[in-house]
């Protein structure tokens, strides 16, 4: 863990992992600008050797520099289901945090849908499952975005904030240990690895292997921590996150823990979906505020 704690700040205080000649050339707005937020199709530096992550990227009006808000998506287990994800978009998401004067980034990580390359955050079986190596991994991905946006003129070298959901939120945790500099703020919603085991609701692989894994990267944090959860979310219900989050926070500062309403049919995808804001919304609006 020691380890990785270095290698972490090392990459964001060092720059961008090496990319072969025609990756780095490529990286940079692929398109014009679009509706909604001046939306446009970005390729972004990946820890993955030469592969550059697909990414949308929304921002205000003007020329800025605005602080910089990265979302870490969702991820699965299954090698199909990733090949196959359309690209992440966290539009309603992204449309709240522009209202509040940010520019958004939402990378795709290696291994999934068109940014391809090696599945970096395979966690392996579902009894033995690794969940550190697996938020490692995540983390990673999340620090070289981070990195390779700061290089623009239009984004803020502070004030930056991780959004991550899911699988990225896991990994929003681990890069909290790291305590990045510029970061001022990370939420999660509905952190974790392992959730619907055997695609089943509620049942989580190896769920104490977790809750040891959240207390590891807390150790040391000292990045505020919004966690969000949904009432009726079946993949990491608000009992388990709770016991998450407390775990998470007992070596590190405490986390601001919210349990929230009911989200359609599956609150897990709160954040992803349209529709999703009317339940958290107020709540990561205040925050922003303060």
């Amino acid at each position: 863990m020691r380890a990785f704690i270095v290698l972490g700040l090392a990459v964001l205080l060092a720059g961008v992992p090496a990319l072969d000649v025609a990756a780095q050339e490529r990286l940079g707005a692929q398109g014009p600008e679009g509706a909604p937020h001046r939306r446009q199709q970005w390729l972004v530096a990946s820890p993955e050797p030469g592969v550059a992550a697909h990414a949308l990227l929304f921002r205000p009006a003007g020329a800025g520099p605005f602080p910089l808000a990265v979302i870490a998506h969702a991820s699965t287990q299954n090698a199909l289901r990733r090949a196959q994800m359309p690209q992440p978009e966290y539009r309603a998401l992204a449309g709240l945090l522009v209202a509040r004067g940010f520019a958004v980034l939402v990378p795709e990580r290696p291994g999934h849908g068109a940014t391809g390359g090696a599945y970096r955050e395979d966690q392996g079986g579902c009894d033995n499952a690794d969940y550190l190596r697996a938020g490692q991994a995540t983390a990673e991905s999340i620090a070289t975005a981070l990195v390779s946006m700061r290089a623009q003129s239009f984004v803020r070298k502070d004030g930056a904030i991780v959004i991550g959901h899911s699988a990225g939120g896991w990994g929003a945790l681990a890069l909290a240990q790291a305590n990045p500099q510029g970061v001022s703020r990370i939420v999660v919603f509905a952190p974790g690895r392992g959730g619907h085991a055997d695609d089943r609701p509620n049942a989580i692989c190896a769920p104490q292997a977790l809750l040891t894994a959240a207390a590891a990267f807390g150790r040391g944090a000292r990045i505020p921590v919004l966690w969000l959860v949904a009432a009726n979310d079946s993949y990491f219900a608000p009992d388990i996150s709770r016991r998450m989050a407390e775990a998470f926070g007992s070596g590190g500062d405490a986390v601001d823990f919210r349990a929230l309403p009911s989200f359609g049919d599956e609150g897990h995808w709160m954040a992803e979906r349209d529709g999703g804001e009317a339940v958290y919304g107020t709540v990561l609006d205040d925050v922003l505020r303060r």
